[in-house]
């Protein structure tokens, strides 16, 4: 009985998660499901592998209905004894997105409790962090796997915390799993700018440690995390191996072409700084952590017939509906990156407790969160803050790989709400002076209240209102019309500064009231609870809403079959499709119905890329036909319409010559004077695997008679040795060609296809798809889920033994 109601309480807490994640996303209980743009991408590209499995019950780790081909390890491949995946299925047991809400609620919970934080406070704590906007807005558009990552992130910390307070079997078990759930997330961005804050944290224990000659102690506790995170990674060992193996094929990893299209040199290999920089912000937005809408929310915000533009637009000749439809989705951002969905929003009353906890918390604590926050700011600022963007992408490593450089802000996300809670933890230390708590009060409310004051009553001298793409809107539509949209701007800023000043002023009216006796501690934090959702939940309804979920049955198939597809899939061959209608190289549509050679992924093959940046983007027939590409998907005054190339090479095709080249940049420039039809063109590192014996025959034949994603046989009738082409996308570390059954090597020709010497007579040619990295990783990741069982169950036979 004693211990019920020891965990009653947290109980009571996990079922409140529960009843907050559905209230918020409350269309599920209906049975409806988010619409997230980039999930319906994924479920474009990933359709190929999801049939493949149904039909066969097998995984075929590769697809050939995106960019010509490419392994599934980025597309939700299953791998065998994946035990980390199952555990996050059973903590992920409501429907998405809830799910992930409840994910936030829970690893922040667990954090605050290994930090010895009384429940109600960790319970305020995790809705700040849950409901923090940014980390709604990325549910609402389908950024899962960010999400996902950024969960567990507090219960990493949780487990290194716990480490560093008591190296026990339960801390270490803690860290083990929370890592090996961290990176079964997948999303190695988040991940890399965790790592960052662990080691900002690292660094202040080591001076705590060095300071108070704990120094062995501190060493011990990194031995133990060191052991708990090579048992994480070894669980995960199949997906880490596999993205490793594919990032050098992809556009993430280091090419050796050194020229752009245009002839120029390159600038580097990976990412580049103007790419990375992209999205850099802004040092002034900044604010909008405090104020939701600071500078106009975001690109695309409801302002509604009551607003200026719409009286501009109407006094222009638009018709009502015009105006209406444009007010509903106005361009009030006025920031300079090049579109925001939402504002970094983190809650006015968090930032003011996370004030006041600065002025009152001293130690090592506060120095780690600080330290984290700031480095957070900087970097996120990008090119606003060029030389610590510089340095960090020239010799910190790896942050070269990363784009979008402002999903560093999570870890203001996290920080803030972390150190927000501690400042109401010593506000209710009997232990702490009362002064000192009066002096942080006061000091907090002047610091935030009165930046807010400033703004309010000097906005006009402080901010222009003017956006980056305000000239285009000018040239369209007149001064009269820029002029409204500006006061429409300084409307919803005044409105949103007024509103976090307004919370301010009551959260510390609260913590005053409690020095003063006239309310308790659950009062206070009630309060605070009731503040924060208020607040939080308020912006995060404006930009994803129970307007975003639309039947079950809208997602399970987000593509309509048009008459231009019907048509193409009327033709059972094994061929490629091309959508010109649109991007080809960001839409899974195409991938949903047929073999595209364009697609939606982060990090697309390399040299696809490649094709399409020098030959593809400029219609080159010759590349298109030799990429097997039979359709084009075309936009006419009808509708899309499907046309026939006749000129296609066909899935294999024989040659007559070889053309060899020394690097890749005569690869790729070679294609666009070579014959491809009569002649291959070979990288002399190859040399060694090609013997020129073969004399072209045009009476020879090859057929592909079956088609798998991960299986092709072909039929091959020749009375001389010959070359083959096949229009396939080359990737050594997976693929194994046959001939009649006896492996033989096959090289990569044209840039990106395979070739290979067959010799005379009648073969089955088969090339499979059977990565060795599956293999070895899910080995591995067994003997790395054994070990963590082991240790679990070392671990409750001695509580046992202690007990009796």
């Amino acid at each position: 009985m004693t211990k019920l109601k020891q965990f009653l309480p947290h109980l009571l807490v996990l079922a409140g998660f529960i009843v907050l994640s559905l209230f918020y996303f409350n269309p599920v209980l209906q049975g409806k499901e988010i619409f997230q743009s980039d999930i319906v991408q994924y479920i474009g590209m990933a359709q190929e592998q999801k049939d493949f499995r149904a039909e066969t019950g097998e995984e075929p780790y590769w697809t050939d209905s995106a960019f010509g081909g490419m392994p599934t390890y980025q597309l939700g491949a299953y791998y065998p004894h994946n035990y980390v995946k199952e555990l996050d299925s059973l903590l992920r047991f409501l429907p998405r997105p809830a799910d992930y809400l409840f994910l936030y609620f829970i690893g922040f919970y667990i954090l605050l409790l290994c930090m010895k934080v009384d429940y109600k406070l960790a319970f305020l704590g995790s809705i700040a962090f849950g409901f923090s906007t940014y980390l709604i807005i990325i549910l609402g558009i389908g950024h899962n796997s960010k999400a996902h990552a950024i969960a567990y992130m507090p219960m990493v910390l949780a487990g290194i915390i716990a480490i560093f307070r008591n190296r026990n079997i339960w801390s270490f078990l803690l860290l083990a799993v929370a890592m090996a759930l961290e990176i079964q997330a997948n999303h190695f961005q988040m991940t890399y700018y965790l790592l960052l804050l662990v080691i900002i944290l690292g660094i202040a224990y080591l001076v705590d440690a060095y300071r108070k000659k704990l120094l062995s102690n501190y060493f011990k506790a990194i031995g133990v995390m060191v052991v708990a995170v090579v048992i994480a990674i070894a669980a995960n060992a199949t997906n880490l191996l596999a993205t490793s193996e594919y990032t050098q094929f992809s556009t993430r990893g280091e090419s050796e072409l050194s020229i752009q299209p245009n002839g120029s040199p390159k600038e580097k290999s990976g990412l580049g700084f103007e790419y990375i920089t992209s999205y850099s912000y802004g040092i002034v937005e900044s604010f909008n952590l405090m104020v939701p809408r600071f500078m106009g929310g975001g690109s695309s915000e409801n302002i509604g017939k009551d607003s200026n533009i719409y009286d501009a637009l109407r006094g222009i000749g638009a018709s009502p509906v015009q105006a209406a439809g444009f007010a509903e989705n106005a361009p009030t951002y006025w920031g300079d990156q090049p579109y925001v969905g939402a504002p970094a929003y983190i809650g006015a009353t968090v930032v003011f407790l996370f004030v006041f906890a600065l002025l009152l918390i001293r130690g090592r604590l506060k120095w780690w969160i600080v330290g984290g926050s700031i480095l957070a700011l900087l970097l996120s600022w990008g090119k606003n803050f060029e030389f610590l963007t510089r340095f960090f992408i020239e010799f910190v490593p790896l942050y070269d790989k990363f784009r979008a450089i402002t999903s560093i802000q999570v870890i203001l996300e996290l920080c803030l709400p972390l150190l927000a809670v501690f400042g109401l933890y010593k506000l209710f230390l009997k232990e702490v002076k009362q002064e000192e708590k009066l002096y942080a009060l006061k000091w907090s409310a002047i610091i935030t209240g009165g930046l807010l004051l400033v703004f309010l009553l000097f906005k006009s001298v402080l901010f222009d209102f003017a956006g980056a793409s305000d000239a285009m809107y000018s040239k369209q539509f007149g001064m009269d019309f820029m002029n409204a949209l500006e006061e429409d701007r300084k409307a919803i800023f005044t409105s949103d500064v007024i509103r976090s000043l307004i919370l301010v002023l009551i959260a510390a009216g609260l913590i005053w009231a409690y020095l003063k006796s006239k309310v308790s501690k659950d009062i206070v934090i009630g309060g605070m609870v009731a503040l924060i959702l208020f607040d939080l939940i308020g912006v995060d309804k404006r930009y994803v809403n129970n307007d975003d979920f639309v039947r079950a049955s809208e997602m399970e198939q987000p593509f309509q079959k048009m008459a231009a597809d019907a048509q193409i899939l009327e033709d059972k061959t094994h061929y490629r499709v091309f959508d010109v209608s649109g991007d080809p190289f960001n839409t899974g549509r195409t991938s949903y119905y047929h073999n595209a050679l364009g697609g939606y992924h982060a990090a697309k093959p390399g040299r696809i890329q490649d094709l399409f940046d020098f030959y593809i983007s400029q219609n080159n027939m010759k590349i298109l036909s030799m990429l097997n590409v039979k359709y084009f998907i075309v936009p006419t005054e009808e509708g899309n319409q499907a046309q026939q190339n006749p000129n296609t090479y066909g899935n294999a095709w024989f040659v007559k010559d070889l053309k060899w080249v020394e690097n890749q940049n005569e690869e790729i420039l070679s294609l666009k004077d070579t014959d491809l039809e009569s002649t291959a063109i070979i990288n002399s590192k190859f040399r060694d695997e090609v013997k020129e014996d073969f004399k072209f025959d045009p009476s020879t034949n090859i057929e592909l008679v079956k088609y798998q994603p991960n299986e092709l046989t072909y039929e091959f009738s020749a009375e001389t040795d010959q070359f083959v082409v096949f229009s396939e996308n080359y990737y050594q570390p997976g693929w194994q060609a046959y001939i009649d059954g006896e492996p033989v090597s096959h090289v990569q020709v044209n840039y990106v296809l395979r070739g290979m010497k067959i010799p005379a007579g009648n073969h089955e040619i088969v090339f499979k798809f059977e990565p060795e990295v599956v293999k070895t990783g899910s080995t591995i990741a067994l003997i790395s889920s054994i070990f963590i069982g082991l240790v679990l169950i070392g671990g409750i036979g001695y509580e046992f033994k202690k007990r009796k």
